[in-house]
Order: structure tokens, then sequence, then C-alpha cells
């Protein structure tokens, strides 16, 4: 993982030919504040908080579910501590009419949405990806976990957000988005730790 200590300069570590995209990588408590009023829309992937000692099944294969020490949970004070910073900070380098797509589970979403309300964010959409393959409930305790959650919130109330409206539909077979998205959870050669 590339990271940009506070008294080095957050360096992209890819840009679109176009320009148009740019794609930071780092802890986001130091590179976020480097920009101020500077995106259009921050994708956020924060910790679940589901390293627990538990195991899971991956391709046929028991499984860790620890991730590492950034992934444990010590406390909801903690979580929501930590939710506020980060989220405080990508407020700060959203442009006014910018948006934030933050992807959880239950594990994190109540906490998520709690700090965006504090924060005065207008939630716009819960988008539910629905996997296609997930991986079996090891334990036959719970209901299979067959989804993440997607929350799509814009900086300020008071101001318009972008929203690409035809394209969506588009590339959607001529129909409107809707906030259920169905496709296969992603192998372990696109997760990056």
């Amino acid at each position: 993982m590339v990271i940009a200590h506070s008294n080095e300069i957050a360096r992209p570590i890819f840009k679109s030919a176009d320009e148009l995209f740019t794609l930071y990588q780092g802890d986001c408590n130091e590179v976020l504040p480097q920009f101020e009023n500077a995106f259009d829309l921050i994708f956020a992937d924060p910790p679940y908080f589901l390293s627990n000692d538990g195991l899971s099944i991956q391709s046929g294969k028991i499984v860790s579910v620890n991730k590492g020490d950034w992934d444990k949970e010590n406390g909801i004070n903690d979580i929501d501590e930590f939710n506020y910073q980060w989220i405080n900070n990508a407020k700060k380098a959203l442009k006014n009419t910018g948006s934030l797509l933050i992807s959880g589970t239950y594990h994190n979403l109540f906490s998520l949405g709690r700090i965006l309300q504090k924060l005065d964010f207008k939630i716009l959409n819960l988008i539910t990806w629905q996997k296609t393959n997930p991986p079996p409930n090891f334990s036959c305790r719970y209901l299979t976990h067959s989804a993440e959650q997607i929350i799509w919130a814009r900086k300020s109330r008071k101001h318009k957000h972008v929203f690409n409206y035809e394209i969506l539909k588009k590339i959607n077979n001529d129909k409107q988005m809707r906030d259920v998205w169905s496709f296969p959870a992603i192998a372990p050669w696109e997760k990056a730790n």
C-alpha cells in the first residue's frame, strides 16, 4: 500500500487518459486533508470491522476472516470516532456538489449512516449489491450473507449533485437504474489489502 505521510504530497497512482479520473491510494486521513473542495466523487470502502478470529469459506476452502489489525473492532465508540474522522475529511475534500459512495455491511453501515447524518450529508440512496455467488454460511446459524450496501450521499443539502441519468439508463438496457444491483462477488485476485 502506498501511504502519503503528512509531510509528503499525495501523488496519484492512476490517471485516466482524459484526466477526468484520478486514483489515490493511502491512509485517507493523511491524503484527504491535502485537498479542499477538490473532488466531484469519492468512493470509499472503509473497514467493515469483520476481523474477529472467525472462519469463512472461499473458493471451497475454509479461511480466516481476519484482514488485519485495521479491521478489528474495538467497540462502537471507536468505530464511530474512526468513521467521523474520515467522513469529515472526505466532506472537506468534496466540492459543494460532490457525492460520496460508501460500501458496507450491517457490521459498519449503521455507524456510517449515523455519522453522515451528524455531518449534515443528504443521503440519496441505499444501493444493495446482491451477490449472485455468495459464499455459503459456514456456521449454519444465520442467513447467508449475500449482499452488501452502498450509501450514496451528497455533501450539501443546498447544492444539487451530479447525476448522469441518461448514461445509467443506457447501460441498463434503456431502463431506469434501480437501487438493487446483481453481480458476482469479486474474485480473490481483485482484492488488495
